[in-house]
């Protein structure tokens, strides 16, 4: 969440930045209700400071030897009485107030980095790169990955409608080995990065999806336990990232740099009549997430480096891609600033999403109360958080079944899949 200090202090610049989102956020009653919020407290410490001084009067009184039941000292308990009535109304308000400031904070997203290009749409996001042009299959005709996956037998929508609903695939044989096979190379891939994996829980409490920011805004997009306080997961980023929700963490403790495969499960609100086939935009679909935890000044070059923890794993995979700077208007909810890699898909022609790599800054770590404390320093602050695909599990599938398609209707296994498959072609 915002700083209500920054909101307070800088109410123009926050509110400028919210404009430049794709969204309507006002922030005046948030101050409208933090200026009568600080004005109940300053009334309510000059009561109590009132009601504390009345109560050493009296006791100094009948110290110095005042009857008790002195018109005086009475006059003074029936004041001190009445000052104690005044606090126990000011107080529950005040606790009201500041309820009602957190929850409309909660629901206002993170603000654009000065690096973040401005724009209202993914029309104006900004490409920074391209590579393995060279790598993009040249002859004609190729089948989308959901029919080929289908003549080859090994993936199959029909049988996992029957089982669940539309949204959902069955992976056959190879199919489900050359799966199990890509979340193996990339674990290995990001734990020889230095990441440390982490297999986390798939169901998540609210305080978890809170402190991440899909709640309350997102709660529509998640899937929920109707009897328990409990949520799938939408992504490994939540239980990843909340293993540290509510601590102290020491500055030589960071960077902390988690990597972890899980399902994920998001019902599409929304969504549906976009990419109703294969493996694009499931409900259930698995992921290879990285996530870090840095001090302040470093989190902006860690974001490039997460970038570049994503795009080693295309380029062992020689799948082409590029990278795009998302504009103010395209930037997830908790998001500063974000990187999108999208890989090519030739029986579509276009490139598709399938990593995003995100600077919460300190957005997420407020919500989480995720501090660190510095040697030699006063106070604690909060941590920054990143996190991106590692990659997109079902995605790299597609793009490889497009990229690696024969003429002939076969496709070839990326060499560096190979010894974890026992095989070179599907």
């Amino acid at each position: 969440m915002l700083d209500i200090k920054q909101i307070r202090e800088n109410p123009q610049l926050v509110q400028e930045r919210l404009n430049s989102r794709n969204g309507t956020y006002d922030i005046q009653p948030i101050l409208q209700l933090d200026k009568q919020q600080r004005e109940l407290e300053a009334t309510r410490s000059q009561l109590q400071a009132r009601s504390n001084e009345i109560g050493k009067t009296v006791g100094q009184k009948i110290k110095s030897g005042i009857n008790p039941q002195d018109p005086e000292i009475q006059s003074l308990r029936d004041e001190g009485n009445a000052v104690k009535a005044q606090l126990s109304e000011l107080e529950p308000r005040e606790k009201e107030l500041k309820a009602e400031i957190e929850q409309l904070i909660l629901a206002i997203p993170n603000l654009p980095s000065e690096y973040t290009p401005v724009g209202k749409s993914e029309n104006e996001n900004v490409e920074v790169r391209r590579w393995g042009d060279e790598y993009i299959p040249q002859h004609p005709n190729i089948l989308p990955h959901w029919e080929i996956g289908e003549k080859l037998g090994i993936l199959n929508v029909e049988r996992a409608v029957k089982v669940a609903q539309s949204r959902f695939v069955n992976l056959i044989g190879a199919g489900a080995a050359l799966e199990r096979a890509l979340i193996q190379f990339m674990l290995t891939m990001q734990t020889q990065a230095g990441y440390v994996e982490v297999s986390p829980p798939l169901l998540v409490n609210s305080a978890s999806l809170t402190a991440t920011g899909q709640l309350p805004k997102f709660a529509e997009e998640s899937f929920r336990c109707a009897d328990d306080d409990l949520w799938l997961i939408p992504t490994a980023e939540v239980p990843v990232t909340n293993l540290y929700r509510g601590e102290i963490l020491a500055t030589e403790d960071l960077p902390i740099y988690h990597c972890a495969y899980t399902p994920c499960f998001r019902r599409e609100a929304g969504s549906y009549g976009r990419d109703m086939r294969g493996l694009i935009r499931l409900h259930q679909f698995n992921k290879v997430e990285l996530v870090k935890f840095v001090h302040p000044s470093t989190s902006f070059d860690e974001l490039e480096k997460l970038v570049a923890n994503a795009e080693a794993i295309l380029q062992a995979l020689k799948l082409p891609y590029r990278v795009i700077n998302l504009c103010s208007g395209d930037l997830g909810f908790s998001s500063t600033k974000t990187y999108d890699l999208e890989v090519w898909l030739p029986s579509s022609g276009k490139y598709r999403e399938i990593s995003s790599c995100s600077n919460f800054v300190d957005f997420q770590a407020r919500r989480a109360d995720i501090r660190f404390k510095e040697a030699g320093k006063k106070g604690t602050q909060f941590v920054h958080t990143l996190n991106g695909s590692g990659l997109a599990v079902g995605r790299t599938m597609a793009a490889i079944l497009e990229n690696y398609q024969q003429p002939d209707g076969t496709v070839l296994i990326p060499e560096v899949l190979q010894a974890f498959l026992g095989r070179k072609v599907l």
